[in-house]
């Protein structure tokens, strides 16, 4: 008997023995401790397929490396032969649907789930993901999917191509051009990464909501006044003029600020009732943690908390509805205008003449967000003084404290990073490029 078949034998042995021991406790809780009175079973080519790929995740999750090659070798080869190939194929796709079942009901959302499988593994594994998704979405009437859902699915391409589910790994393979341990060993990679997601937050219902699903923006949101802001935003972004840039951008955010003030009015003057809701912001690299830092300062002056999620690349903002859209319109227009301050930016050479661009740029982000911060806190609090009345204080320090509240029920352990700065000129070069994105009317803040 060759290596190989050795530890095959050895590794089915493992298994059915297994099986053997679930059988016995099963008979001992029915009060037939000895198995006297039952005839024995055998466990099916499906039980056995079931606990070939759990003990495959479960040796992966625990870098028993050399267990989860056998694990995956039994189940390129199929129990029992080759009607035990198509059994291991349906299990591994049954399999799939059920955590990714679960992970929805963790809180992730499609595209969440797949770009988590492109960050920790390949585009291969995103795509063999997408695909499981598609098929979990056959079981949901088109009514009953929130819009945000649907999107998701057509920007990834989610669809079932294939015919048959019992010939996926068959079919994936012959389109991929990978073998069929290959196949198998994505799955099991992507089983493992749907089983350590933690759980998060809900931003959204679930397939099957039909009550939720697409809902209407609310009557008493000026979508004109938002449609203002994203155009001054979209102008300070194309313009090469830094004076022209600052102006678009101080009316941007005079705007938002006054926008929110007198929807947190709206509601208060009209019984209105309005909770915090949560919101997740993808951050890519290069740079997450000082891209991450410019939309925290964005969102705490917006009245909304943040919180970066390394693992994940994604940040969660906890606000209302129209602070959480104020603060990301001006994420994204501060982190184009930013991107272009630093592209222009010489970050110039060290003492034996290499370049420093990466710790240039990291610290030029850095310091572009420190300061955008204060600078934004700064255009926040000269609206709410203009515009201050006996009914506003309580009513912004009511949000205010539900926003805190809902924020630490979600994250009651939250970990503080320091960003490092390693790079004077970098940072000297962003903290100018912050103040030439003056959120004073244009005019340059005099610096303290």
């Amino acid at each position: 008997m060759g290596k190989n078949s050795r530890e095959r034998h050895k590794a089915k042995r493992k298994v059915e023995e297994a099986a053997r021991r679930r059988q016995a406790a099963a008979a001992a809780a029915a009060g037939d401790p000895l198995g006297l009175f039952g005839a024995p079973r055998i466990p099916s080519q499906r039980q056995i397929a079931d606990e070939l790929i759990d003990q495959a995740v479960y040796a992966q999750h625990t870098e028993d490396f050399a267990e989860a090659g056998r694990c995956r070798m039994l189940l390129v080869d199929g129990p029992g032969g080759a009607a035990g190939i198509q059994v291991v194929n349906r299990a591994l796709f049954d399999k799939l649907l059920r955590d990714v079942e679960n992970a929805w009901r963790r809180g992730w959302q499609p595209a969440e789930l797949v770009r988590a499988a492109r960050r920790e593994h390949t585009a291969r594994h995103a795509r063999l993901l997408a695909d499981v998704i598609a098929a979990c979405m056959r079981r949901y009437p088109a009514a009953t999917v929130d819009h945000r859902w649907s999107a998701q699915l057509t920007a990834m391409d989610a669809r079932v191509w294939w015919e048959h589910d019992d010939h996926y790994v068959t079919t994936w393979g012959e389109t991929t051009g990978l073998d069929r341990a290959a196949v198998i060993a994505l799955m099991i990679d992507v089983r493992h990464l749907l089983g350590t997601m933690p759980p998060v937050e809900p931003v959204g219902p679930m397939p099957g909501d039909a009550r939720s699903a697409g809902a209407p923006i609310p009557a008493d949101i000026d979508q004109r006044m938002l449609d203002r802001i994203r155009a001054l935003l979209a102008k300070a972004e194309s313009t090469e003029f830094p004076e022209e840039a600052d102006a678009f951008t101080a009316k941007a955010q005079e705007l938002m600020a006054r926008y929110r003030i007198d929807h947190a009015l709206l509601v208060a003057t009209t019984g209105g009732r309005e909770q915090p809701v949560t919101r997740r912001v993808t951050i890519d690299n290069p740079y997450e943690m000082s891209k991450t830092l410019l939309l925290q300062v964005v969102a705490e002056a917006n009245s909304c908390r943040a919180v970066w999620m390394k693992r994940f690349g994604f940040t969660t903002i906890v606000g209302y509805p129209t602070d959480l859209d104020a603060a990301e319109l001006l994420f994204t227009s501060l982190l184009v205008q930013a991107t272009r301050a630093m592209v222009r930016a010489e970050p110039g050479t060290d003492e034996r003449g290499r370049s420093m661009i990466r710790s240039f740029r990291q610290s030029f982000l850095t310091s572009y967000a420190s300061r955008i911060g204060e600078r934004l806190q700064t255009a926040t609090d000269e609206v709410g003084r203009e515009m201050g009345t006996a009914q506003l204080l309580p009513v912004l320090a009511a949000r205010d404290d539900a926003v805190r509240d809902a924020f630490e029920k979600q994250f009651p352990d939250m970990a503080q990073q320091a960003a490092r700065i390693n790079n004077q000129a970098g940072w000297a070069s962003g903290r100018a490029a912050a103040d030439q994105a003056s959120l004073h009317g244009g005019k340059p803040v005099e610096h303290g």
